[in-house]
């Protein structure tokens, strides 16, 4: 039986790599349906945010209902990370990534049934330029030539499950000396890799979200709106 998968995402988000399908104009809706594709033989797909519908006058209970059913029997959440995820001027309570996510990270129970935090992968979407820079940097430092990531870039629920291993492992590098410091191995419980590495081997990346998932108690998972 194959995995239930949510996915959350900004629907209307355009600040992406154009799709050859999408001739009047590419968002992040088209690469869900790109996901869904790829997975609709093995994994059953449900996705968030579809109609731009404001959170500004719902409470958290409404908000609750609302996602309940798309997200209580999944297993795994794939964030679709995009250079315009985010309404920068609007509170992170207002928007539907930050709920999807914490309510997909919360242990819920329904009708005498409980599930357990999902697996977190977050997608990186190339821009319009066809660029990830707006979050990764590879090579970034001129030592150990690690991959940066630009966490500030993120709604606070998806940065404060990054890095967020209870014991990290870190690589000795010139960069110490500048205050900086380089995390190896699965440090983050939100695995984080771009489209088309996911894409070009989406089994193994679910996996390493599982593997992930499994050992949660060696994570300090945040759950929790902004």
């Amino acid at each position: 039986m194959g995995r239930k998968i949510f996915v959350s995402y900004k629907y209307a988000d355009s600040q992406v790599q154009g799709l050859p399908e999408a001739w009047l104009g590419t968002t992040a809706r088209h690469y869900v349906n790109r996901l869904s594709e790829a997975l609709e033989t093995q994994d059953h797909i449900y996705k968030g945010e579809d109609d731009g519908q404001s959170l500004a006058d719902f409470r958290e209970d409404t908000i609750t209902s609302k996602l309940r059913e798309k997200i209580f029997d999944s297993t795994v959440t794939i964030v679709l990370i995009s250079k315009g995820m985010k309404a920068w001027f609007q509170s992170e309570n207002d928007q539907w990534i930050p709920w999807e996510v914490a309510y997909s990270l919360r242990q819920k129970s329904r009708e005498g049934r409980s599930s357990t935090p999902n697996a977190l992968i977050g997608v990186v979407l190339p821009d319009e330029a066809g660029s990830h820079t707006y979050f990764i940097e590879d090579e970034a430092c001129p030592w150990c030539k690690c991959r940066y990531f630009k966490t500030d870039f993120l709604f606070s629920i998806l940065k404060n499950n990054t890095f967020n291993s209870k014991q990290p492992s870190l690589l000795a590098c010139e960069a110490h000396t500048l205050g900086g410091r380089v995390y190896q191995g699965l440090h983050s419980y939100m695995h984080i890799v771009k489209w088309s590495d996911f894409m070009a081997d989406i089994a193994t990346h679910l996996a390493i979200a599982q593997v992930i998932r499994d050992a949660a108690d060696g994570y300090d998972i945040c759950k929790q709106v902004a």
